[in-house]
């Protein structure tokens, strides 16, 4: 069984408490399920990402790492369905409270994607607007989702503020949560990304297979690194996997 310890002057009640003060949504699983969030609950569908997780967690444990972002080299590879699967799986752990938040706002996808229809502006948080508490939603008691409604003009300027990180501090230092997932634009569609990533400690690459070339990989990569910790490349809509890839079948 895992061991979470949480921040000094800090107990289980307090967190659940704050946790609480959130506005709360709830779903329809067959909503989720047609939008391919399959994470929510334990299926042989869920392996990849909960196999997923649990190497994430394992390399972030052992660095002290809090902040992780979901990365891609283009536009299409998956990397908002991955950070939402991502957070569902890691929700289902019930003691780790995960916090997921949309910084690709050129192209918001997370809203709909979890089929959130309250017009949430994450950005607005970001700027200094508006209080996080009016643009954040809870799922269960230990995921938050901050997603947009709509683009936002200059999203690389308002990342590379001084505001947005006092925010993304604000949150972490209020909410307490065990990881912070941020569902970053493509690398190579501006310069949001790059922008940012002096606020994370680590980012997981997303490449869609049969277009993402290797030459764009390495590329994407070697502009990671030169920043962060790049914790590995996730492959997305392999149409042809290996007996031993076609994780948990032989359990469902």
């Amino acid at each position: 069984m895992d061991t979470y310890v949480l921040p000094k002057n800090m107990s289980v009640s307090d967190r659940e408490e704050i946790w609480k003060s959130i506005e709360s949504f709830n779903p329809k699983e067959k909503q989720l399920l047609a939008n391919r969030i399959v994470a929510f609950r334990s299926s042989h569908d869920s392996v990849p990402y909960d196999v997923m997780r649990t190497k994430m967690l394992h390399q972030m444990r052992a660095n002290k790492w809090t902040r992780v972002a979901i990365v891609s080299p283009s536009q299409g590879a998956g990397k908002t369905l991955t950070s939402v699967n991502l957070a569902f799986s890691l929700a289902r752990q019930t003691n780790f409270y995960t916090i997921l938040l949309e910084l690709d706002m050129r192209r918001p996808s997370v809203a709909k994607t979890i089929k959130l229809t309250d017009e949430c502006q994450f950005s607005r948080v970001l700027s200094g607007e508006n209080p996080a508490d009016e643009h954040l939603r809870r799922y269960g008691k230990n995921l938050i989702f901050g997603s947009n409604s709509t683009t936002v003009r200059n999203p690389a300027e308002l990342l590379q503020g001084t505001n947005a990180g006092k925010v993304v501090d604000g949150i972490e230092e209020r909410f307490k949560p065990d990881i912070m997932i941020f569902d970053t634009p493509p690398v190579f569609a501006g310069d949001d990304t790059l922008a940012f990533l002096d606020q994370v400690d680590c980012v997981l690459l997303v490449a869609e297979a049969e277009k993402s070339t290797i030459d764009e990989i390495d590329k994407c990569e070697q502009e990671l690194a030169a920043r962060t910790n790049v914790l590995g490349v996730i492959l997305n809509k392999c149409r042809y996997l290996g007996k031993h890839e076609e994780y948990g079948k032989e359990y469902s």
